[in-house]
C-alpha cells in the first residue's frame, strides 16, 4: 500500500536516499529543504509524486507554515520523518556560544517544532507514525560530539514522553539510531576551532581519526534507510530501532554498563525511600 510521506532534510544523506527509495517504490514524498533547487531531477521523474517544500528549521513559523500546506494538499500525511540535522565537533570547552546555539536550534529545537506542528493534524486525520532519525549517539557518547550529544539525547527524551502522550489518538514514534554510516555527515560536520590543550585527550584522538579517515564507518545508507521503510510499514514497529552492528553493539554495552552501576547502588536507592513508621 503506497502512502504519503513528509521528510525533511531530503537534499542529502539519508533524507534524500530515503526520498530516492520512496518514490521507486510508488509512494508519494513531500520533501523539504532549507535551499530549493536541489532535486531537480528527481522533480522531473517523479512530477506527479514529489513536492518539494522550502522549510528552515531555526525558523518555527517556517515549521508550522509548511507542515499545515503540506497537509491541505495531500489531504493526509501517513509518515513524517524528522531529518534534518547536522553534527558539531569540538571539546564542550572549543565551542562558542553560536555554534552551542544553532546546534540546539536545528537538532532539537527544530525537531520539536516540527513534530508540535504535525500533532494536531495527525490527530484530526486519526493518527500517523512520526519517525525520528536519531543517532546511536542518543544513548551513548563519542568525545568531542558533546553538543551533538545534547540534542539526541534531548529529541530521544523528549519522544519518550510525547508518544506516551499521543498514543490514544493513534499516533506513534519510531526512534531510529544509525551507527556512523556512509553519508555526507563528516563533510558537513562543522568544526570547532581547536584548543593545544585538547591534543592529546580523547576528544583529540577522535579528531584526528575524522581527519585521516580513520574513524570506522560500516553502516550502508541504502540497507539503513531500507531498514527504516520496512518498520514504518510494521503494524508494531518498535520505539527504538538500532540500525547498524556497530550501534547495536555500542548501545548494548552501554546499557549492560549502566545496569550494572545501577545494581551496585540498589542500598543506596533504596535508602532514598521515604520510611513510614
Amino acid at each position: 500500500m503506497t502512502k504519503i510521506w513528509l521528510i525533511t532534510g531530503a537534499s542529502s544523506g539519508l533524507g534524500l536516499e530515503m526520498t530516492q527509495q520512496l518514490l521507486a517504490q510508488g509512494h508519494t514524498v513531500i520533501a523539504t529543504l532549507r535551499r530549493s533547487g536541489t532535486l531537480l531531477q528527481l522533480e522531473q521523474e517523479y512530477r506527479e509524486r514529489l513536492d518539494v517544500v522550502q522549510l528552515d528549521l531555526i525558523d518555527p513559523g517556517s515549521i508550522v507554515s509548511a507542515v499545515e500546506e503540506a497537509f491541505k494538499r495531500h489531504g493526509r500525511i501517513d509518515v513524517i520523518v524528522s531529518n534534518a540535522g547536522y553534527g558539531l565537533f569540538g571539546a564542550a570547552e572549543e565551542l562558542t556560544n553560536d555554534d552551542i546555539d544553532r546546534q540546539i536550534a536545528t537538532n532539537l529545537a527544530g525537531s520539536i517544532h516540527l513534530i508540535r506542528a504535525a500533532l494536531p493534524l495527525l490527530r484530526r486525520q486519526g493518527g500517523g507514525r512520526i519517525i525520528q532519525v536519531s543517532s546511536e549517539g542518543g544513548q551513548i557518547a563519542y568525545p568531542g560530539f558533546s553538543l551533538y550529544h545534547a540534542t539526541k539525547w534531548g529529541i530521544e527524551g523528549f519522544i519518550e514522553a510525547v508518544a506516551q502522550e499521543v498514543s490514544p489518538f493513534g499516533i506513534d514514534f519510531i526512534i531510529a539510531e544509525p551507527g556512523p554510516t556512509g553519508t555526507n555527515f563528516g563533510s558537513n560536520l562543522v568544526r570547532a576551532e581547536p584548543m593545544d590543550a585538547y591534543n592529546e585527550t580523547p576528544a583529540g584522538a577522535v579528531r584526528r581519526a575524522i581527519t585521516e579517515g580513520s574513524f570506522k564507518i560500516k553502516g550502508d545508507p541504502a540497507r539503513t534507510v531500507a531498514t527504516i521503510i520496512s518498520a514504518a510499514d510494521s503494524e508494531t514497529p518498535p520505539l527504538r530501532l538500532a540500525l547498524g552492528s556497530t550501534a547495536y553493539s555500542s548501545i548494548s554495552q552501554a546499557l549492560s554498563a549502566r545496569l550494572s552501576a545501577l545494581e551496585t547502588q540498589r542500598e543506596v536507592a533504596n535508602s532514598a525511600d521515604r520510611q513510614d513508621l
